[in-house]
């Protein structure tokens, strides 16, 4: 199997040379394109695992380049930006990014978030069984277990988990789950996705009040860890 790939979009000299020296340092190998024209071309030739990608690009707009990207692309794409506002994280990560890193960033955040996501692409997607601490979540019987002994969940519980569990270590924005998980008439109801979520750290968090499990990514959405 050939070394792991990722093709890094950023306009910005230095911060490709410094991705490039700690990409290559933990045993990457490394492309780079500085505008999105290149980096889309490059994808197509070289099919990279992974893609970091900037949205403030000289030519295109970021948000563009991850549109054209994922109507084909299917690995992982973490957005790399200095842009912090609530309204562009929501936007690409409901426009299929993986996840999302602001500028300046810490470089052991940046390759444990990149370590979450291939292991993700590399995770059997036949695979029933999803363990967790000393949980286990048996998709094909559809039943949760926590030390051998049977969990109670919901119908509606037993969704979220699922979900949670099949996009782990990824942001899932409030819409995106509400879409998934009661359907498109109930995207804006955050209320009712925060009870449910409430509901759920109860029968899987030691602590609900300090969740280590199902943590809050303020403003955007949940994480599963």
């Amino acid at each position: 199997m050939r070394d792991t790939q990722i093709l890094v979009i950023d306009d910005e000299k230095q911060i490709r040379k410094l991705l490039e020296i700690n990409l290559k340092s933990n045993q990457y190998n490394v492309l780079m394109a500085e505008d999105g024209k290149s980096g889309q071309s490059m994808a197509a030739s070289h099919q990279p695992d992974l893609i970091i990608l900037d949205l403030g690009l000289p030519d295109l707009s970021g948000h563009e380049v991850l549109l054209n990207l994922r109507e084909w692309y299917k690995n992982p794409i973490i957005i790399l930006s200095v842009l912090d506002n609530e309204k562009d994280i929501v936007k690409a990560l409901d426009n299929g990014a993986t996840d999302y890193l602001t500028k300046p960033f810490r470089t052991g955040e940046l390759l444990a978030r990149l370590r979450a996501s291939l292991r993700n692409v590399s995770e059997d997607p036949g695979n029933s069984l999803f363990e967790f601490d000393d949980f286990k979540l048996d998709r094909n019987k559809r039943i949760l277990l926590y030390k051998n002994e049977k969990v109670n969940l919901t119908s509606t519980e037993y969704k979220l988990l699922t979900l949670f569990a099949s996009n782990s270590g990824k942001v899932l924005t409030h819409q995106h789950i509400l879409k998934e998980v009661w359907g498109h008439a109930y995207i804006e109801e955050t209320q009712y996705l925060r009870v449910f979520v409430g509901s759920l750290r109860k029968k899987i968090e030691p602590d609900p009040n300090h969740p280590t499990f199902i943590t809050t990514e303020s403003g955007v959405g949940y994480r599963f860890l």
